[in-house]
């Protein structure tokens, strides 16, 4: 097991967080973004990444989570990508059409990390950590992006995530995004689904819905403290 810390001065989130703004102090430091990709398969080595949305989440003054801003960004294939035609059927996307505004990864990412980094020092955090729904997907992806365009400021953290399947296996017996939403009394729109601002918008909800059930037990805890 490879337990999650933080090093040198990112440890004083875990210690004394008096001072720290209530995001940095809710998740020990750590601000989560949900982030939610479209591709071309699922080898994050070899598949292309075709979309990238990232939602951010914001706190409220009694400690409840509520889904942010927005920013999501059409991706041009990396030379040499392979797209499964399967993939293309599911999420809609024509990787290829002349009016598909796509940005090479490395500046996909660069204008979602500069968002990101601005709202982790927003909220006193030192690091943003992925919320996904089967999270590893995303973060693999994620992360192969990041190794392919060079990038050496990755502000998520390399390997711990937040899961809505397993949060939703929890909270509501169910670990398929729409089914969670179903359970949770949420509309869900068929069509837009599988569009990775509208996948990340609902996992946002999500999350945020189901840690806000949460919250009971985090106050009890930080009284008896």
């Amino acid at each position: 097991m490879v337990d999650t810390e933080m090093s040198g001065d990112d440890s004083k989130a875990a210690g004394d967080d008096t001072e720290l703004l209530p995001m940095a102090r809710r998740f020990r430091g750590f601000l989560p973004v949900v982030v939610d990709v479209e591709t071309g398969g699922f080898n994050c080595q070899t598949d292309a990444l075709l979309e990238i949305a990232a939602v951010l989440v914001e706190i409220q003054e009694d400690g409840s989570l509520l889904r942010g801003g927005t920013f999501r960004y059409h991706v041009r294939p990396f030379e040499g990508a392979n797209i499964e035609p399967a993939s293309l059927e599911v999420n809609g996307i024509d990787p290829y059409h002349p009016l598909r505004p796509a940005l090479p990864e490395k500046d996909a990412l660069g204008r979602i990390f500069t968002e990101v980094r601005q709202a982790v020092r927003g909220n006193d955090c030192k690091r943003a950590i992925l919320v996904g729904h089967n999270a590893f997907f995303d973060l693999g992806f994620l992360n192969a992006a990041v190794a392919r365009a060079g990038i050496k400021r990755n502000p998520f953290h390399p390997f711990s995530s937040f899961d809505t399947a397993t949060l939703g296996g929890v909270v509501f017996g169910q670990t398929v995004l729409s089914r969670i939403a179903e359970a949770a009394g949420m509309p869900w729109d068929t069509e837009a689904a599988h569009s990775a601002a509208y996948d990340a918008e609902m996992t946002a909800d999500l999350f945020c819905l189901m840690v806000n059930r949460c919250q009971p037990v985090y106050d009890a805890l930080q009284a008896a403290r």
